[in-house]
């Protein structure tokens, strides 16, 4: 008789531990998918500044051969950094188009040309098209310290995306707060690299 009431008592206890710790560990489940997307997204974007700037510096040719500089934009050209970047892009990101790319090149001409502050002029695309890219500047470019002799090739990338799983609750743990706000994470990657005038 007595074993009977100590499994009947006994009954809804699993349950109720269930139900208290299930909360908790979805909520650190699907921070964890969150928190692996952000950076599956940074580690792409990492890569595309780089790959981008030694193109607009080196293109097709030896680095010093003006000829081998790339157009940033032009003519809706499939050789141009702008479409370059955003083919890198392309592979890795679902909704690449929402990024922005900004590129600093000698092929665009300088600002304080002949001066030891001489720097390469930018053009700010939206997409891979050429209409979408005009010559506002939203980073500016540092000048090189050796200039005017080398001049530093800029190329900024800035994307914009949501998380996998919206909620405020699977975003605060993990998501770096300077970063994200809410489900809307913004990252920027830049790189500068030298170009022989």
């Amino acid at each position: 008789m007595r074993r009977s009431c100590i499994s009947s008592c006994d009954a809804g206890q699993a349950l109720v531990e269930t139900a208290l710790v299930l909360p908790i560990l979805m909520t650190l489940i699907l921070n964890c998918v969150n928190l692996g997307y952000f950076f599956l997204v940074a580690l792409n974007l990492t890569a595309t500044p780089r790959a981008s700037a030694e193109y607009s510096i080196m293109g097709f040719s030896a680095p010093d051969a003006d000829a081998g500089v790339p157009a940033v934009v032009g003519a809706g050209s499939a050789t141009t950094v702008a479409y370059l970047a955003y083919q890198d892009m392309k592979g890795a990101l679902a909704s690449y188009a929402n990024a922005r790319v900004q590129i600093c090149s000698k092929r665009l001409g300088y600002n304080n040309a002949g001066t030891s502050t001489q720097t390469a002029t930018c053009s700010t695309c939206t997409s891979s098209s050429d209409s979408s890219c005009n010559t506002t500047n939203t980073y500016t470019p540092s000048s090189d310290p050796e200039s005017p002799t080398f001049v530093l090739h800029r190329v900024d990338v800035t994307y914009t995306f949501n998380t996998l799983i919206s909620g405020t609750g699977f975003n605060l743990a993990l998501l770096p707060a300077s970063l994200c706000s809410g489900n809307t994470c913004t990252i920027h990657r830049q790189i500068s690299m030298r170009a022989m005038d």
